[in-house]
């Protein structure tokens, strides 16, 4: 017999589980241990992660992707701050929107050191409290009002003096000026009165024309006079104008000059103090009509907040609000306003109006000169937020845009601040399927993303990194201050670590399940009274977290124990076995034993898959199927053609059926309907299979064996039953203590399958049989079987093209 097919021995218990080695570590408790510090087994992740932080060109900011959540982005966030505590930086930039004087909807952004943007303000709201007082002051001197009085009295005595000409040089005609609610009039005299219209008309003819000439003269000279009259107007404006501009400048230079002394160093701060003094001064009249009036109780002209706020400083970004010199941002609800900032409005009137005081800052902004940490699904589930960061990146400034526009709502007033140059690392956060989805549909998630740090879910388990674990465990329990953990506790849960791996050789790194585990742990011990965690508590809590998610996996298994999913635990059947699936519910996932089929009969060399006919059987399924023709002909139809109509099915499966991790199931049945041989019922079987009949690897070889023996044991073991797995599984088995009994007291087993050939005799009891020389399998082998069934079908079915022919020609 070849060795493919000698008989398969169950694997002994201690392969079934790894038990942790804690030899390297001398503790009692996780009391005694050093906590691990920083991340834990991501070397990979970690340099990629220095790397992105560290170079200073345009695209390289992060992606980080993995499995670990919240924590992943915690444990992300100490290490920067870490870094950053090794390298002091300077602290970066406040920035801050001024007034633009010459165009209020594009306000001004300014630059200054860090920490200085409130003194900037500060300074300002103490320039315009000392204005308000100072300017009033000035304005009621009596210097002013002197100066002020004299300019009055010289137009009053121009105005005064032209009159009084007119009015002499009129007497002197008779004639008197008269003011109406319409102007100025002429109407001749007499005695000093005005002579009525009627007085006037019995006057002679001759004297009449005279008097109305004479006051057509006098017209044209009070004509002019009045025509005058605004241009002095204009004239004493003018110069009260000046005379305002000179005692707000000697009220204002001083308060100015002495603001300016704190920002010398600061182009742009003094340019702007310069652009307040200039436009105090030309606008005085205003400040101080206002000042008088707020005093008296006044209400304000109705606008946007006091006219006063047009020279106070809206502090943007401010380095002293935040603890650390280079800012780490984590936005949590990135809307397009938390991202890139906002212009908000206020009522006034019925209309919506903003000012530069109404800009509020981004995460952005925040971040800027250090770290903008994000998740990317939160980031894609908001309107316009992803579409903006790239535009911020592509741009290298951050532009505040009014969502309104984005929309395509206006609203009564608009703002186009200047944009903030952008100087930070932007670090995304994302799961693998995201990462890869995001990188084949947007380019420019490569553009402006270079750096992946990818995450690890697992590391090499070895004494070493078993030792690095526990001093995480112990970390863990320090940081959420739970109670010590003694050695055995420690075990369980590295152990539990490797079944979360699914591989005995290597120990998970999600952090958050272990986390979770210790804290349920924690309350185990507190309800028992025990002051520090022990095994058993570890243990209650992982049973506990089963049995609270584990209600459909106990009804399915009540449906089969019930009979209502038909499932057989003994005896043999042709054509029919066992195949192993698992359900992933939520985060708990388990093993279910579903029965698959095959019916044979002549036809012209199809393997039908029902699943995948009635649109139920996923690609990878179907792709399963397909290379069991491929397996067929290969081996047993070199010289006859595969004359085969056969059709494979999951029983009772009403939903889609996806995945190859049942292909050795679906051939052992194919196998067993062409060589009427019966099947073990006792057995299940799992592992997806390729052309050559090797047996290959497959997922959740743990849940499937567990799933089966669970039925068994309800049903009662009888020593015989057992589950056939890939060989290359073994490495993956971290079973229950209840399987492992089991085996070890041989009620139950587990066998490693390198070729259908093992497989097949195992569950048939007859050898597969090997092709000798004569190019034959030997008499009674499945093998023989297979290939005598297939040219018989062929023989059948050259006998009916024969007959067909026949009754054709006749």
């Amino acid at each position: 017999m070849h060795d493919e097919t000698k008989p398969l021995d169950p694997l002994p218990a201690e392969r079934l589980y790894r038990e942790a080695d804690l030899s390297n570590l001398d503790f009692s408790t996780t009391a005694d241990l050093d906590p691990a510090q920083g991340l834990v087994g991501q070397e990979r992740a970690l340099d990629a992660i220095r790397f992105g932080t560290q170079v200073d060109r345009d695209g390289f900011n992060l992606f980080v992707i993995g499995p670990h959540g919240a924590r992943m982005q915690e444990a992300v966030k100490e290490l920067l701050a870490e870094e950053k505590r090794e390298e002091p930086q300077a602290a970066p930039s406040d920035w801050v929107y001024v007034n633009n004087f010459e165009d209020s909807e594009k306000p001004i952004a300014i630059e200054l050191p860090g920490g200085r943007a409130r003194k900037f303000q500060r300074a300002m709201d103490k320039l315009i409290e000392d204005l308000k007082s100072a300017l009033p002051a000035v304005f009621q001197s009596e210097e002013y009002q002197t100066r002020k009085g004299a300019i009055d009295e010289e137009f009053q005595n121009k105005q005064n003096e032209a009159f009084s000409e007119l009015r002499e040089k009129a007497s002197e005609k008779n004639i008197v000026i008269l003011r109406t609610p319409m102007g100025f009039s002429l109407a001749p005299s007499q005695n000093g009165k005005v002579v009525p219209p009627e007085e006037f008309n019995n006057w002679p003819e001759e004297k009449r024309e005279e008097i109305k000439e004479t006051i057509q003269e006098l017209e044209k000279e009070l004509e002019h006079i009045v025509n005058q009259i605004p241009q002095w107007e204009k004239e004493r404006r003018e110069e009260l104008r000046k005379l305002n501009r000179e005692t707000a400048s000697y009220a204002v230079d001083q308060l100015i000059e002495e603001t300016k002394e704190d920002f010398s160093d600061l182009p742009k701060v003094v340019e702007h103090i310069d652009a307040v003094r200039d436009h105090i001064v030309e606008n005085v009249e205003t400040f101080v009509q206002n000042t008088e009036g707020e005093k008296q109780g006044q209400m304000p002209e109705t606008r946007a907040g006091s006219p006063f706020d047009q020279y106070k400083v809206n502090v943007l970004v401010s380095q002293s609000d935040t603890e650390s010199d280079v800012p780490i941002v984590q936005e949590f609800h990135p809307t397009l306003s938390n991202l890139i900032g906002r212009i908000e409005h206020i009522p006034v009137q019925g209309a919506l109006i903003t000012n530069f005081l109404l800009i509020k800052a981004g995460a952005l902004h925040r971040a800027n000169g250090g770290y903008l940490l994000l998740d990317v699904r939160q980031l894609l589930t908001e309107p316009f937020s992803w579409a903006a960061l790239k535009r911020t990146l592509q741009r290298g400034e951050i532009a505040i845009e009014d969502v309104a526009r984005f929309m395509g709502l206006t609203s009564t007033v608009s703002l186009e601040p200047d944009p903030i140059p952008m100087n930070l690392k932007v670090i995304l956060f994302g799961d693998r399927l995201l990462y890869f989805l995001l990188s084949a549909f947007d380019p420019e998630v490569q553009q402006h993303f270079k750096v992946l740090a990818d995450f690890e879910n697992d590391f090499r388990r070895n004494p070493e990194n078993e030792a690095v674990l526990a001093r995480l465990v112990a970390a863990i329990a320090e940081r959420k201050e739970l109670r010590a953990l003694d050695r055995e506790a420690v075990a369980r849960v590295l152990e539990h670590a490797a079944r979360l791996a699914e591989h005995s050789e290597k120990l998970s790194l999600l952090t958050e399940q272990l986390q979770d585990v210790l804290i349920e742990s924690d309350f185990r011990a507190k309800q028992a009274g025990r002051e520090k965690i022990g095994r058993e508590d570890v243990q209650q809590a992982l049973d506990a977290r089963i049995q609270r998610a584990a209600r459909i996996r106990d009804r399915m298994q009540e449906s089969i124990l019930e009979d209502v999913a038909l499932i057989d635990t003994e005896g043999t059947k042709p054509g029919q076995i066992n195949g192993l699936s698992v359900m992933q519910l939520g985060g708990f996932s388990f093993g279910r034993p579903t029965r698959i089929t095959c019916q044979v009969r002549p036809g012209s060399g199809k393997v039908v898959d029902i699943e995948r006919e009635v649109e139920l059987g996923g690609p990878v399924h179907s792709k399963g199927v397909m290379i069991l023709s491929g397996y067929l002909a290969g081996r047993y139809a070199l010289d006859t053609p595969m004359s085969l109509f056969a059709s494979l099915v999951f029983e009772q499966s009403y939903g889609g059926v996806e995945g190859d991790s049942a292909s050795s199931a679906e051939l052992y049945t194919l196998l067993s309907s062409l060589a009427d041989a019966p099947l073990r019922q006792d057995l299940a079987v799992t592992g997806s299979v390729n052309q050559r009949g090797e047996v290959q690897a497959i997922g959740g070889v743990n849940d499937k064996i567990e799933g089966f023996f669970d039925i068994c044991k309800a049903r009662g073991l009888t020593g015989k039953q057992g589950v056939l797995i890939p060989q290359s599984n073994v490495q993956h088995l971290m079973l229950r203590e209840d399987v492992i009994e089991a085996c070890r007291n041989g009620a139950f087993a587990i066998y490693p399958v390198r070729h259908v050939d093992e497989g097949i005799s195992l569950l048939t009891g007859l050898d597969a049989g090997e092709r000798g020389d004569d190019g034959h399998f030997p008499e009674n082998s499945v093998n023989r079987r297979v290939e005598d069934k297939l040219r018989h079908f062929a023989t059948i079915r050259r006998e009916f093209a024969r007959q067909q022919s026949r009754e054709a020609s006749e």
